[in-house]
């Protein structure tokens, strides 16, 4: 069934902003179950040193998914279910779902984890109630479905409490480790001294899911005011902070204590070293920490899954679609987290804790990794697929963080069971077989080219089944080059707009009978080509004979197409002279009445060298505006204008109209995440004086054009002529509308 990304409700009820939405359940999440429970247990088997290498480098991992994770949601709107939203809407349906159900795994996994966590707490300072351990856990379970259920306003509202307890409980822990610091258990405790059966990646293992909360305020993405800005600055907080706390433990816990303590008392050591005798502190500390971070996954887990069923790609999911009239609260997910709660349960939860707890820790890293690993592949994508709507509001991402960000975690599972690594790996390829449901081709012949050819026909084939969308438009630029040795410049503008982002055809049209111009065709051909190897490499040619170019044209346009991909743009060079005037305006109306965006280029004089080159953009609105800001952001991507100025130029009467017009551009400008200068020009002189005044030393300068009736053609030429006498290239722009500035 295709996608429905439009199926999600835009709005719910919850409108929270960076701290309340992303940093604090983020940071609960972060500073939970295994800072009180484990970390003093991987500290005394790994080492000091070894043990900070393996926050390093699970810090490093989720700092550089966070990075991924910015990058993705200041350039799209970002609605319910957190990364599997990011995911599934950069990579597709097939690769979104298989991580998304992973992802929806992991988050309800954790919800009996933070529990068994909890409960062994209990146990350990009440030692009465051990033989009801696994009773206690299921209470616990039962009671934590009851509270998510009523929502998640209280549950917000809420942290703030518990973090300022928990706060406190650090800094009680963290002081009484400073009071008992020994420089002889820190030197002892310095180095690894692994027990039977642990090494260093079984210890990363089990330290990992210290990191994962990050994912706890990414999947309330739909519940957030604004979460292109909350995402990104609430995620990498959360992470600096919480990577700057854990340091601070390793160091001094290691100090604290010998190292057969740190191992087998983990959690006691914090709460009998307590600063002033207050381990009270620390016990308050460490339940609120695994219930609240138990409530994070309650919250998180179901959202995950009714924003995937709400997709609409796997049948079985289609029920968790539903949400509540007030809040839009995913209450038939939120039951099935709580079934696959009590199933962990039951099977971890009946040994009293210790073990159970080691082995679902392993599991939730093992499915975390690979969700990280999927999200930085996501962004890598992203950048890669050249999409001009991929203009992020966070200005820090890069591939390169992506690629190494994704690669790590694909490293590390592998690290830590290579079998555990590659069954989880088999699932979600699974998922992603199940729902694509791709079938083998052979190809015979050159295997490369085949590949090539049956891939490409299976992508034209999906992409005619695609409806189109403004965020996916690509310049597919259609240019009547004639002998493109005499119009380079011409060529060269394509190359520009064109070449990275889109798909660029050169057309020469011969005019003559076919039977006489059939074999002159295929010379034109080969030139054509020897052009495009050494000149314009990735540009398609064609050359067409036609009978009668002025009659024919309106076929051409019609009919050109590779495949479902039909050229957007239409792109003509300026008569040379008078003789033709009226034809050259019938064939610009002929482009625009078939519904094709129509660019103009006008050869200019070249200014002298300067530091940086500059583009001129003269505003007048967003119906031509969109396009032609587009097309100067794709210019300004090349080498050859790297570094170039985008000016936008927008002229009023009065000085009382320039501070709305010169805000609203601004506006524009933020909403559209293209970087450019703002000129007002307040004057009443006549278009052709201003224009000079302001843009005579431009490299080039982008004018909007109108469709241009048979009754003022000639003057209009004429006019232009006169007007652009002397001045830098310049490119006129007439826009269907079909590219959103805004998208």
């Amino acid at each position: 069934m295709p996608v429905n990304p439009d199926a999600t409700p835009e709005k719910t009820e919850n409108q929270f902003g960076t701290f309340g939405g992303v940093f604090t359940p983020s940071i609960l999440t972060i500073f939970g179950l295994i800072m009180f429970m484990r970390a003093n247990q991987v500290i005394g088997a790994a080492g000091i040193l070894p043990t900070f290498f393996i926050l390093s480098l699970s810090s490093g991992i989720t700092f550089l998914t966070g990075l991924s994770i910015a990058g993705i949601s200041s350039n799209t709107p970002v609605k319910g279910g957190g990364a599997y939203f990011l995911i599934s809407r950069v990579l597709g349906p097939a690769f979104g779902t298989a991580i998304g159900i992973a992802l929806y795994l992991a988050q309800a996994i954790s919800v009996p984890f933070y529990i068994l966590g909890f409960v062994e707490a209990l146990t350990q300072t009440f030692p009465s109630l051990a033989p009801y351990y696994f009773w206690i856990c299921l209470a616990v379970l039962c009671m934590l479905f009851g509270l998510v259920w009523t929502g998640a306003g209280w549950v917000i509202k809420l942290q703030y409490a518990i973090l300022a307890v928990l706060l406190s409980s650090i800094a009680v822990f963290l002081l009484g480790a400073v009071r008992q610091f020994e420089p002889a258990h820190f030197h002892s405790n310095l180095f690894a001294s692994y027990p039977e059966g642990r090494n260093l990646w079984s210890m990363f293992a089990l330290y990992f899911p210290a990191v994962t909360g990050i994912m706890a305020g990414v999947n309330m993405s739909g519940d957030l005011k604004d979460p292109a800005k909350s995402i990104p600055a609430g995620t990498l907080l959360a992470v600096g902070v919480g990577f700057l706390v854990y340091a601070l433990q390793i160091f001094l816990c290691g100090g604290m204590a010998s190292r057969e303590e740190l191992i087998q008392t983990p959690y006691l050591l914090l709460v009998s070293n307590a600063l002033f005798g207050m381990g009270w502190l620390v016990t308050a500390g460490v339940f609120l920490a695994t219930i609240s971070s138990a409530i994070g996954s309650d919250l998180g887990a179901p959202r995950v899954l009714q924003a995937l069923a709400r997709d609409r790609v796997l049948r079985v999911t289609n029920p968790f679609a539903k949400g509540t009239v007030k809040g839009d609260e995913p209450r038939r997910a939120l039951v099935l987290t709580f079934l696959i709660g009590i199933g962990t349960v039951l099977i971890f939860g009946r040994g009293g804790g210790g073990g159970g707890l080691n082995i679902v820790a392993s599991v939730v890293s093992m499915i975390f990794l690979y969700t990280y690993g999927m999200t930085n592949l996501a962004a890598f994508v992203e950048h890669f697929s050249l999409n001009p709507s991929f203009r992020p509001r966070f200005r820090f991402f890069h591939w390169g963080t992506a690629l190494i960000g994704g690669l790590a975690c694909i490293w590390v599972a592998f690290m830590i069971s290579a079998g555990a690594a590659l069954i989880t790996l088999l699932f979600i390829g699974g998922v992603f077989a199940a729902v694509r449901k791709r079938k083998l081709t052979e190809a015979f012949g050159d295997a490369g080219r085949g590949f090539v050819y049956t891939s490409l026909s299976r992508s034209l084939k999906r992409l005619a089944a695609m409806p189109a969308h403004p965020k996916n438009w690509r310049p597919t630029i259609l240019v009547f080059s004639g002998n493109p040795h005499a119009r380079g410049p011409l060529v060269q503008l394509a190359k520009w707009l064109g070449l990275r982002s889109g798909i660029i055809s050169l057309l020469n049209i011969v005019q003559g009978e076919k039977e006489t111009m059939a074999r002159e065709r295929d010379k034109m051909a080969e030139q054509l080509e020897a052009f495009r190897d050494s000149e314009a490499p990735g540009i398609f040619t064609e050359v067409v004979i036609v009978e009668n170019f002025d009659r024919d044209l309106n076929i051409i346009l019609q009919s050109y197409s590779i495949g479902p991909i039909k050229p957007n743009l239409v792109l003509f060079g300026w008569p040379r002279g008078t003789r033709r005037i009226e034809l050259y305006f019938d064939h610009l109306r002929t482009v625009i009445d078939l519904g094709k965006s129509l660019l103009v280029y006008i050869p200019g004089q070249t200014v002298k060298r300067r530091e940086k080159k500059r583009i001129d953009i003269y505003w007048r609105g967003q119906a031509n505006g969109s396009l032609m800001l587009i097309l100067g952001h794709l210019l300004v991507l090349n080498p050859e204008w790297a570094d170039a100025r985008l000016r936008l130029l927008r002229e009023v009467e009065t000085g009382k109209e320039a501070p709305p017009a010169k805000a609203e551009i601004l506006a524009m400008l933020r909403e559209a995440r293209i970087k450019a200068d703002i000129m007002v020009l307040v004057s009443n002189d006549p278009f052709p004086k201003l224009l000079r005044d302001n843009s005579s030393d431009a490299d080039m300068v982008i004018l909007g054009l109108n469709r241009i009736a048979e009754n003022v053609q000639n003057a209009y030429f004429a006019n232009m002529e006169k007007q652009l006498e002397g001045m830098p290239p310049t490119l006129l722009v007439y826009s269907t509308g079909e590219a959103d500035l805004l998208c």
